[in-house]
């Protein structure tokens, strides 16, 4: 008879260049180890989304990393539901033409795969995205507009829609030596840090499962290009992963209002997350309320470490996110981790 599910988070922060998780759902097979050993993964859109590819599994709970981490510091829980309705959200800046081929992707979305999607809206006005690098090199960006955003959301949600994508205008910069560097291999996305604050407003806004694609002009044919960014490169639009994890991506409950069946954060039995970026509110709040956290080696820019934290005790190192996987087997098993490394210490015996 196997264990009962360990609710576990993983958390690859977007933005920051992580080895594992900085292109487009370079993280997925992570993801899906780290699934079958918990038997339950809540994690966000930058693990999951693949641009054209995706994978569906009813083990794997889709949540924004705004909902993520107000789930994780207890104020939402997550209603598992069959199915959302998708509002499509477009950039009133996007082009005739590339606008429609995001419309081709939903219809397409509808017809093969079954998905519940409408209506469309666009924005009264361009969005106007603007794209930025902080201090440590980490992408990130601006709206000229995010009252445009918030509206289109709000009318979206009125006219039915239980979950929104939205695709916004990115600006182009085809001969930037960081999009070079990004597409053979190096280097940190550029478009993710506006993503987030995108999916982030709306989500804060609306308490509704949100996730964002950018709309872009195809790329020229690279011979040089690194896989793991060969995903974004595959068709028109980003649009396709976005639409499937929105389809079974949990509601959104504020903790007073959950039922028998929702998860809350009082279930959650562990954390994964790159051992640099241990700073964010969901895993504070875990090692906070003593929660395993597993710090997997995944380098990034970030350097916010177990020692700079001063956490002592609590967190797990692992080599890989297959190590990862066998901690959350021992954690979800009863097994105590410390009895599978050697030397074992010496029991202490108090006075």
């Amino acid at each position: 008879m196997s264990a009962a599910p360990l609710p576990t988070l993983m958390v690859v922060p977007t933005g920051i260049g992580c080895e594992i998780g900085g292109y487009a759902g370079d993280a997925l097979p992570s993801a899906r180890l780290l699934a079958a050993a918990s038997g339950c993964l809540i994690t966000h859109p930058n693990v999951m989304n693949g641009a054209a590819l995706y994978w569906s599994d009813p083990r794997i709970q889709y949540v924004e990393g705004y909902g993520l981490d107000r789930f994780a510091v207890g104020d939402w829980a997550l209603r598992p539901v069959r199915r959302q309705r998708i509002g499509l959200l477009l950039d009133a800046g996007i082009e005739a033409e590339l606008a429609q081929r995001q419309i081709q992707v939903a219809e397409a979305c509808h017809a093969s795969l079954g998905l519940d999607i409408g209506p469309v809206l666009r924005s009264d006005q361009p969005l106007g995205v603007s794209l930025a690098r902080g201090a440590s090199g980490a992408s990130w960006g601006n709206l000229e507009h995010p009252d445009a955003l918030l509206r289109a959301g709000e009318r979206l949600r009125d006219a039915g829609a239980t979950a929104i994508a939205v695709v916004a205008r990115f600006p182009e910069d085809l001969g930037s030596k960081a999009l070079t560097s990004y597409r053979q291999g190096s280097g940190v996305d550029a478009l993710a840090g506006a993503e987030a604050v995108i999916s982030h407003l709306l989500v804060r806004h609306l308490q509704m499962p949100c996730a964002h694609a950018p709309a872009l002009a195809p790329l020229p044919l690279d011979p040089q290009l690194d896989p793991r960014a060969a995903g974004e490169e595959l068709g028109y639009t980003f649009l396709a992963c976005v639409l499937v994890g929105l389809s079974r991506a949990p509601d959104l409950i504020d903790t007073s209002a959950a039922l028998t069946g929702d998860v809350q954060a009082s279930q959650i039995g562990a954390a994964v997350v790159p051992e640099g970026a241990l700073g964010g509110e969901a895993l504070l709040a875990c090692v906070e309320r003593g929660i395993p956290v597993i710090s997997v080696a995944n380098p990034s820019l970030l350097s916010v470490t177990p020692a700079v934290l001063g956490l002592s005790s609590g967190v797990l190192p692992a080599s890989s996110y297959s190590e990862a996987a066998g901690l959350l087997v021992a954690l979800r098993e009863g097994i105590s981790p410390a009895a599978l490394g050697r030397p074992l210490p010496p029991l202490r015996e108090i006075q």
